[in-house]
């Protein structure tokens, strides 16, 4: 699961363009399939978002949540790809991005009636 924030003004006039390119990334540096996409848009009110100076009011955070896997090189090479794609694409500055990626253990998460760990029929895989 993917949740994005910003400030409302700013960031509902790019969703939909924000989500193609952050699970086009997701696709094409993970191998996620193109039905996996599970994003979630936390549009602000700007005294409700506070940022670090020296960013802009596009200022977008992004927060990466998947099970633990992936490694350094991979979750890197994600980071990498989408500062690269949303600043080509969307037109967000990198400075004005912030990816964190947060794993967790597959027992951790809950799907479909079961525990990531009982989880067999994924048609991706999470140790890439």
């Amino acid at each position: 699961m993917i949740v994005i924030y910003g400030i409302r003004e700013h960031l509902n006039p790019i969703k939909a363009q924000l989500s193609e390119v952050i699970h086009g990334c997701m696709q094409s540096v993970l191998g996620m399939p193109e039905d996996k996409r599970a994003h979630r848009f936390i549009p602000m009110e700007p005294e409700d978002f506070y940022y670090p100076g020296g960013r802009t009011p596009a200022y977008t955070v992004i927060e990466i949540n998947m099970m633990q896997g992936r490694t350094p090189e991979t979750q890197k090479a994600l980071i990498k790809e989408l500062f690269h794609k949303i600043e080509s694409v969307v037109g967000i500055s990198p400075v004005d991005v912030e990816i964190t990626i947060k794993e967790q253990p597959p027992h951790c998460w809950g799907f479909r009636g079961m525990t990531g760990d009982e989880v067999r029929d994924l048609k991706y895989s999470v140790n890439v």
